[in-house]
């Protein structure tokens, strides 16, 4: 995965997992349930896309 990638998946789940923490702080269990789903399926995402290019690269 190339750097600017790595940085926009690492930057993108570092929100999604602060939106998490302030929806704790607002005591709205919605938007918690809501930031953990998207969480889990953002990073899963990254990690289907870095399994994606490792393979096409051939390593």
């Amino acid at each position: 995965m190339n750097k600017g990638l790595a940085l926009f998946f690492a930057i993108l789940g570092t929100i999604l997992l602060a939106g998490i923490s302030y929806s704790i702080s607002l005591g709205n269990g919605w938007l918690v349930l809501l930031f953990s789903v998207l969480s889990v399926a953002f990073i899963g995402f990254g990690f289907v896309v870095k399994a994606k290019q490792r393979k096409r690269n051939g390593g």
